[in-house]
Parts: C-alpha cells; sequence; structure tokens
C-alpha cells in the first residue's frame, strides 16, 4: 500500500514536471516570436533616412544610386555576404558610400542587416 502511494506521488510529480515544462517552453516560444521583427519602425526609418537615398525604397537602387553603380540589396550576391562583412561596410563605408559608425549604434547597424536580408523576399 505505501509502495502505490509513493508511486502515485513520482507519477503526479512527474506530471506536473512534464506541465511546468511545456508551459515554459511555449511561453518561451510566444516571446520569441512576439519579437520586433527586422522591418520595425526605427529601423525602416532608420533605413529610409540614411540608406534609401542611394539604395533606394525596396533596396534596388535609386537613380542616384544605380549612376553610381550601387548593389541591389536584394540581390544574392548581397545577401549571401556574412553579418561581420556587411556590418564593416556599413561601418567603415565603401567606395561611394560615407562611414556611419559615427552615426548609427552598433544595434541600429544590425538591425539594418537584418532589415536588408528581410529585403530579399520583396524582389
Amino acid at each position: 500500500m505505501k509502495q502505490d502511494k509513493t508511486e502515485r506521488h513520482v507519477i503526479v510529480g512527474s506530471a506536473m514536471l512534464l506541465a511546468i515544462f511545456v508551459v515554459v517552453t511555449l511561453f518561451v516560444v510566444s516571446i520569441s516570436q512576439a519579437s520586433p521583427a527586422p522591418d520595425n519602425a526605427a529601423t525602416s526609418a532608420t533605413f529610409r533616412t540614411k540608406c534609401a537615398m542611394c539604395h533606394g525604397p525596396d533596396g534596388a537602387g535609386s537613380t542616384v544610386g544605380k549612376s553610381m553603380n550601387v548593389p541591389d540589396l536584394r540581390s544574392p550576391e548581397v545577401q549571401k555576404l556574412p553579418d561581420a562583412q556587411l556590418v564593416q561596410i556599413i561601418s567603415d563605408g565603401k567606395g561611394g558610400m560615407p562611414p556611419f559608425k559615427s552615426s548609427l549604434s552598433e544595434d541600429q547597424i544590425h538591425s539594418l542587416i537584418a532589415y536588408v536580408h528581410s529585403l530579399h523576399q520583396k524582389k
């Protein structure tokens, strides 16, 4: 009889631990899905003010940018670049592109990179 009671406690305890694990897992998943997407308003505004003049609002290149041969940010060539290289390009500039390390924070630069990666879906 005492063994039956112990087994029942073990089963109930295990079920409670499993339920807690499931609840915590679902909570973590919901938080990760609710985090701001790369296309949030602040990042879009930063892209419009710092990048769109040359790269165009959709990343394809504006008239000015195309005259300077800026790459299409949606292209496979740009999309496959490692994030570290994109950080360097945005921070230090490249060709006619000015450096943005003094006017953008590290977080803003990383958000822009995520935004650039999201542009390939809009092509």
